[in-house]
């Protein structure tokens, strides 16, 4: 470190005028004022300056102006007073100072100067290993590397500074001219999650497009075109969600390998034909291919490579192997031994189309191989449908068996266990860490359990909560208000708690009591829809706990969940108000109600919950048992408009759907105001609804023990997913209603026809699972469900391809007759319309695959229509098979099926 310049001070002098600069929040005047300073005055005023940081967390965000000024001045101060590389980055990256990174520094490299080169690239490394600070920070961090002549830090963090550095109309030449270029093009290749940048950066050839001016690099020899082959390979092989391979696939696209590259990852196209995303499985499927039809790929490869595709569910893909077999066959007989029995392996596909072109390539080739393997070809056989049976006895002949017939077993998911929470947090620590993994976590449940972790400590240790609070959280918005807030007035929370930020601020008294008192007394409008009643009564709960936590007052919280479904346990409960009632407490208005809207009323021991609640001699303990007693549950009407036209357009599914809950004056008698919406008064208008996207896990565990007013509340967002191209996510609460308790009827019907129509993939997947858990439960009303597919598909509202992925899956598990049963009420209306609509065929085969399977048999209303059409379309031959599969006679038919 520099000395003191001459006649300067080291004194307590020049340590004063450091720390009135810091307190005055001059950061400009820093620099140089600590070239006055010598050594042991820097380590002194150190300790000022950390003192200095802990009094500026606890201020008040009345005062935040005054808090910008005093950090941005100690985030200089501080890195010019530290003698340690690792404190000097510790301090640089702290996340009460990380706000000033960007801005300061210049200030900060001005006061680092003076440190010896291996000192400041210390630094710029352990700076870049934090993600954070390295893609805020990226300015600091590139000139102590390029001063200090250090070596390019390929990390994370600063690769997506650097990408937002150098991003523009010149990106190009900006690229070319960096000489960290190469270094950053490989790591970023390497990432698992891509720079945003590199992902969405404008068209194909234009000036912003990063694969377009990376491939120019690379013809220009800047960057080494076999290693970016070999990166964008290796990264195409690890896999991962499409936008972060669109960046490698399109560069390679662009850069291409060679003849001899092709031949040399031969392993590697197959294994991305096997296991990679659909695009990347067809670019390496087109390269194997010509590969194939070359000559250059071995037997085995072929045979490898035909045995990972064939695995997949893509037709496309399919379609294509198989034809490629017939092609590549043709030329080299000699391989079919070897590749015809992977064929036969899709006899077993879940698709019927799939196993007819397998069956057929087999019957084209069968010639080429000799009598045994012939005999195995016909074994595989029997893994063919029903349908297909005729036409493999005309192939294989005497060689295929008679098939095994074994009584039909419908399979389906064992009953989930229920799954319990753990016990609240032992320390205070414990429950910090919690709160900050909550943050970065939509889990209701945890959620849940760290609300009550702050109600329990704040009444044992207020204090030390706050303090560990305040540590934990000195980078919270509500700490420090500046960048957000326009004037000292700011309210944080005018539009809600924000989670569990009231209520930590609320320890902290960073909340005024107004707004406390405000939150607590909102009303919930009786024009709200379901959706922004449920958010008001939640928002009221958390307001009461900020209310009650300031004077430690509520020892714990009656409505923590005891299961994942949100339910709490009879006795649980009870226990739960002795708690209260020994303590000569009574409970939080609105906390017993939500509480009593969770308890498992249908749980075995509720009629001892009830009798003992009612022997606690409290007003708590006597609801409750009249609630447990209680056998009029919460419902729900559902209607719907008629579909019609508005000027503006289409009238989408979510407008038409009008949901009204039951009459139950009890709870404006017995409830606190932030329930009475579930008396019976919201009016039934969809439209003024503006949650569709939004299905929080938390609605889920409101209502865990009413699932039919719980499937009302979702539909929206549900017929939103369906109708819509940008909701997804929605179905998650679909798990919780499966598992939950209460009465079943026409909404959840619709919500699991809607969840099984979402537009997301991951979406339908809950569905289907949701269906089948309730199955295997005994509860799903299969026929209801759908009638009401068959209502969504008729009025074009839901795209029949998804809901063919969706049956198709379910079908997959074994629950064939499940499916059949769903589909047998849903095909009828689409039978019976003057123009089938696209995508019946596909219904129909998986109607025929599943009653091939569970051996059911009757009449299905407007099949022969379709079935005795002429020609060979998907619809004409599905409806033959499935006329077939049913033994349905050659006559219009119209009795149920069984």
């Amino acid at each position: 470190m520099k000395k003191a310049v001459r006649g300067g001070t080291g004194d307590g002098k020049g340590i004063g005028a450091l720390m009135t600069a810091v307190r005055a929040g001059r950061a400009n005047a820093v620099p140089t004022l600590l070239e006055l300073l010598d050594a042991a005055a820097r380590a002194e005023a150190l300790t000022q300056l950390k003192a200095l940081r802990a009094e500026v967390r606890s201020w008040d965000w009345n005062r935040w102006e005054e808090t910008a000024r005093v950090r941005r001045a100690l985030y200089v101060a501080g890195a010019g007073c530290h003698t340690g590389a690792a404190a000097a980055a510790d301090w640089l990256g702290g996340r009460d100072l990380l706000g000033w990174r960007t801005e300061d520094g210049v200030l900060a490299l001005r006061v680092l100067a003076d440190r010896t080169a291996e000192w400041r690239a210390d630094v710029a490394q352990r700076l870049a290993a934090k993600p954070a600070v390295a893609e805020s920070g990226y300015g600091l961090i590139r000139a102590l590397v390029e001063t200090s002549g250090a070596a390019v830090p390929a990390t994370d963090g600063y690769v997506i500074g650097w990408t937002r550095a150098v991003a523009g109309d010149k990106l190009l030449e900006r690229l070319r001219m960096d000489p960290q270029t190469r270094v950053l093009i490989a790591h970023a290749l390497s990432m698992q999650e891509t720079p945003d940048l590199l992902t969405w950066s404008g068209t194909d050839g234009s000036a912003t497009h990063w694969p377009t001016a990376v491939a120019a690099l690379t013809r220009e020899g800047v960057l080494d075109r076999a290693e970016v082959v070999d990166l964008c390979v290796a990264r195409l092989l690890r896999g991962g969600r499409p936008r972060d391979l669109r960046f490698p696939m399109a560069l390679l696209q662009l850069v291409p390998p060679d003849a001899e590259e092709r031949r040399d990852r031969v392993a590697d196209w197959i294994g991305m034909t096997a296991d990679a995303t659909s695009s990347v499985a067809g670019y390496a499927q087109k390269t194997l291919s010509g590969l194939a039809l070359e000559g250059a790929l071995p037997g085995g490869a072929f045979a490898e490579m035909t045995a990972g595709v064939l695995f997949r569910t893509e037709k496309k893909l399919l379609r294509t192997q198989l034809s490629l077999v017939n092609k590549v066959l043709t030329k080299n007989p000699e391989l079919a031994a070897e590749v015809l029995p992977v064929v036969a392996d899709a006899f077993g596909h879940e698709d019927s189309e799939v196993q007819e072109r397998a069956l057929q390539v087999v019957a084209r080739h069968l010639k080429d191989v000799d009598e045994r393997t012939c005999r195995e070809l016909a074994e595989a056989a029997a893994l063919l449908g029903p349908a297909h049976r005729t036409a493999a006895e005309a192939v294989f002949g005497d060689r295929l068996g008679e098939p095994e017939r074994l009584p039909y077993e419908e399979i389906l998911p064992p009953v989930p266990e229920p799954q319990f929470l753990p016990g609240p947090q032992g320390t205070v620590e414990e429950l910090v860490e919690d709160l900050l993994v909550q943050r970065r976590s939509d889990s209701a449940m945890e959620y849940e359990r760290a609300l009550d972790g702050l109600v329990r400590h704040a009444h044992h240790d207020r204090e030390a909560l706050a303090s560990q609070l305040q540590e934990a959280f000195a980078d919270a918005y509500w700490q420090n208000a500046s960048g957000i807030a326009l004037h000292r007035d700011y309210d944080h929370f005018q539009n809600g708690p924000r989670g569990l930020d009231a209520v930590l601020a609320t320890v902290l008294g960073k909340v005024k009591p107004e707004r406390i008192e405000a939150g607590r007394n909102q009303p919930v409008p009786m024009t709200s829809c379901l959706h922004g009643a449920m958010e008001a009564s939640h928002e009221i709960r958390i307001w009461e706990v900020a209310h009650l936590i300031g004077g430690g007052t509520l020892p714990l919280l009656l409505s923590t969940p005891t299961r994942h479904t949100g339910g709490i346990d009879p006795l649980e409960l009870v226990r739960r108000l002795r708690e209260y009632a020994d303590a000569g407490l009574e409970p939080a208005p609105v906390d017993l109600g939500h509480a009593l809207l969770r308890v498992r009323r249908e749980d075995p021991s509720a009629g001892r919950a009830a009798e003992e609640a009612e022997a606690l001699g409290t007003a708590a303990g006597a609801r409750l048992a009249l609630w447990l007693r209680s056998e009029n549950p919460l419902a729900a009407t559902v209607r719907f408009h008629p579909r019609k036209e508005k000027e503006s357009g289409r009238w989408w599914l979510v407008d038409r759907i009008l949901v009204e809950t039951a009459k139950r004056p009890e709870f404006r008698k017995d409830f606190p105001r932030s329930f009475h919406w579930l008396a019976g008064g919201l009016l039934p208008h969809a439209r003024r609804c503006y949650h569709w996207e939004q299905v929080p896990e938390r609605w889920a565990t409101l209502l865990p023990a009413d699932r039919e007013l719980l499937a009302a509340c979702l539909l929206s967002s549900m017929a939103s997913a369906v109708d819509g191209d940008s909701a997804r996510d929605v179905t998650g609460p679909l798990t919780l209603l499966a598992e939950g308790e209460g009465q079943m009827g026409r909404a959840v019907a619709l919500v699991l026809a809607f969840g099984l129509g979402c537009r997301d993939a991951e979406d339908r997947l809950r569905a289907v699972d949701a269906l089948l858990v309730l199955a295997a439960r005994g509860e799903l009303d299969a026929r209801q469900v759908g009638r009401d597919l068959a209502w969504l598909l008729a009025e074009r509202s839901m795209k029949p391809n998804r809901l063919a992925d969706s049956a198709r899956t379910a079908a997959a598990t074994g629950a064939y007759r499940t499916v059949w049963t769903m589909l047998s009420e849903a095909l009828p209306p689409l039978l019976d319309a003057e123009q089938p609509m696209r995508g019946l065929g596909e219904l129909l085969a998986i109607a025929a695959d599943c009653v091939e399977r569970c051996g059911a048999t009757g009449k299905l209303a407007g099949l022969e229509r379709h079935a005795s059409a002429r020609g060979t379309s998907q619809l004409v031959t599905q409806a033959r098979r499935l006329r077939n599969a049913l033994g349905q006679r050659n006559d219009r038919g119209t009795s149920e099926t069984t």
